[in-house]
């Protein structure tokens, strides 16, 4: 990675940059699938109003790359506690990752992968877990080499379908 970005905790003011990189996110999804990935009229708002309730949350992490004064990358996770529906006891979730198109190949991806694992196990994450949707082969990649492995692949059937 470049030295010239530097990775850290995101903060008030960083929120409207990284909500258009979680809208990126949101609307790659979409477009895959709409049945399955919701769209919502300016989803860069509700993105920010969300991400303004995670920096207050002790058990949640909203990483920024900063790379001469622009957001170029996002991260989110959180420790979740046990969830019996999918048989998981505490773990730290990586739920949300994104590099500006601008920014992509200069590894800035894997180091806050690295940040965000680094961050949750000093919440107390003994494991983690990332669901990466199954044509984003980029993050397949990144996911598998820093040690994920698969464990569960989700699927879905619309009722038009039957």
């Amino acid at each position: 990675m470049n030295d010239d970005v530097t990775i850290r905790a995101a903060a008030e003011p960083d929120l409207e940059q990284a909500a258009r990189l979680g809208a990126e996110i949101v609307r790659r999804h979409h477009a895959v699938n709409p049945n399955r990935f919701f769209m919502l009229d300016n989803v860069e708002a509700g993105y920010a109003w969300w991400l303004r309730q995670e920096l207050d949350r002790p058990a949640a992490v909203v990483l920024v790359a900063e790379r001469a004064g622009e957001i170029v990358g996002y991260a989110y996770g959180a420790i979740e506690e046990r969830d019996w529906s999918i048989l998981i006891d505490k773990h730290g979730a990586l739920h949300d990752l994104c590099v500006a198109e601008s920014a992509r190949g200069m590894g800035i991806g894997r180091a806050m992968t690295l940040e965000l694992m680094a961050r949750l196990r000093t919440l107390g994450a003994p494991r983690y877990i990332l669901r990466a949707m199954v044509q984003n082969e980029a993050a397949l990649k990144l996911a598998k080499s820093v040690g994920f492995e698969p464990t569960m692949i989700e699927m879905t059937r619309e009722l038009e379908a039957v």
